[in-house]
């Protein structure tokens, strides 16, 4: 049983004349990791959270839009809460505007290349 407490009083910090240096000491690699989590974490997420609800505010008929859920459709009216989708032959849905995540663009493919016959 005595041999935890030697471990305890082993594992304690040595003392110092004020303090002060060790408080730093203890406190710059929490310091750091709120710096990287910010950096890295919470600052793009706020940038992207503002490009969508730009995104969403500028939404207008004849935008070609993918829901959420993977529907792709024309807008055909927007409201403040709803937007309307044409997505076929008289097919039309509504959708909550936040739903909306992004617009669609179809990117074509380069061809692939082929091989010269040597």
């Amino acid at each position: 049983m005595s041999f935890l407490f030697d471990v305890a009083y082993a594992m304690a910090p040595a003392q110092e004349g004020d303090g002060q240096g060790s408080m730093f000491s203890l406190l710059f690699p929490f310091l750091l990791m709120f710096a990287v989590f910010y950096f890295l974490l919470i600052r793009p997420q706020k940038k992207q959270a503002e490009q969508h609800r730009k995104f969403l505010s500028e939404l207008q008929k004849g935008d070609e839009v993918v829901t959420s859920g993977g529907v792709v459709g024309k807008v055909v009216g927007v409201t403040d809460n709803l937007v309307t989708l044409d997505v076929g032959e008289k097919i039309k849905i509504k959708v909550m505007k936040g739903n909306v995540s992004r617009a669609y663009t179809v990117t074509k493919q380069p061809a692939p290349a082929t091989k010269a016959a040597n």
